[in-house]
């Protein structure tokens, strides 16, 4: 068995320049904090709405949001730590601990928001058996499947991680640690690791991405005939949102893990995009687009300042 001999990694982040470092740990306080409350406000709107969270529509989306607030927290917190005291070092523990929480949540995400299209699709092509084939006891049977491929996902990973010798160099081509990178600093032949990772990751993000887009396709084709009475404008809507949020997740995943052999400014920009970004744009996009969210948030910040005033 391979035992690492590296205790710690050093991650070289995005600018060295010391004014672009605050400008950037000013731009990821701001996005890391409208995640947490735009996600909480989106969890904490269902849970309150007996309407909302008996809609396998909305139990999905506040799983949705946990998933988005844990995401964010995996690297955005090392990130600020690491931009406001000039550090870089990560424990060789730490950077495990990234990795395997990383892909745990972004695997779960995934078959999440697969579940979600299947859920929209049962919904409009199928609307008199919508009840019957989505009753809770099913959604949650769903939900757990998601946790478990998450789970296998990301055990899977770090399996292939952990088992590589590490001698140095240490220097992660990044501003947390993630399997492209941290696989190239290994002192042995990383080829099958990398083929297995792209059979992993990239194939998941790929299978599930297309598996997507069709199930939108045979969405839009039923909706298609609904237009002219008004009828699909609703469901239109919600769909478009789900897949502005499918192709915000998915298109940078497949761009990082479906060419691990490459390196480049653009991964690490990817990379940005759905650790930081995409946690805070999923409940924007969702409200914005949602009526009957946008109605039961008022609600809720009406209830939350009158108790204020108490």
């Amino acid at each position: 068995m391979n035992v690492s001999e590296v205790s710690h990694f050093t991650l070289l982040g995005l600018f060295h320049s010391r004014p672009l470092q605050l400008l950037l740990f000013g731009l990821v306080v701001a996005c890391y904090a409208a995640s947490l409350l735009g996600n909480l406000l989106i969890v904490l709107t269902v849970q309150v709405n007996l309407h909302l969270l008996q809609s396998p529509m909305y139990f999905f989306l506040a799983n949705l949001s946990l998933i988005d607030m844990a995401l964010g927290s995996v690297a955005a917190p090392k990130m600020l730590s690491d931009l406001l005291s000039q550090g870089s070092a990560i424990s060789y523990g730490g950077c495990m601990a990234q990795i395997f929480f990383l892909h745990f949540l972004g695997g779960s995400e995934m078959f999440l928001l697969t579940v979600m299209a299947y859920d929209r699709y049962v919904a409009i092509c199928h609307p008199l058996s919508y009840a019957e084939i989505m009753w809770r006891q099913r959604c949650r049977g769903l939900l757990a499947a998601c946790w478990c491929g998450g789970f296998l996902h990301s055990a899977t990973q770090l399996v292939l991680v952990i088992r590589l010798p590490f001698c140095g160099p240490t220097q992660l081509d990044n501003f947390y640690c993630d399997v492209p990178q941290v696989v190239r600093l290994a002192c042995t032949d990383t080829y099958m690791v990398e083929i297995l990772m792209v059979s992993n990751s990239g194939l998941i993000s790929l299978v599930c991405f297309l598996v997507l887009l069709g199930s939108y396709g045979v969405i839009l084709m039923t909706l298609r005939g609904r237009f002219g009475d008004g009828s699909g404008g609703k469901a239109l809507s919600t769909c478009s949102s789900h897949l502005t949020v499918v192709s915000l997740l998915f298109v940078p995943c497949v761009f990082v893990y479906f060419r691990p052999f490459s390196s480049s400014h653009m991964d690490k920009m990817a990379s940005v995009f759905y650790t930081i970004i995409t946690p805070v744009l999923n409940p924007v996009i969702y409200t914005l687009r949602n009526r009957e969210v946008k109605e039961a948030m008022k609600r809720v910040r009406h209830k939350l300042w009158f108790l204020g005033w108490m």
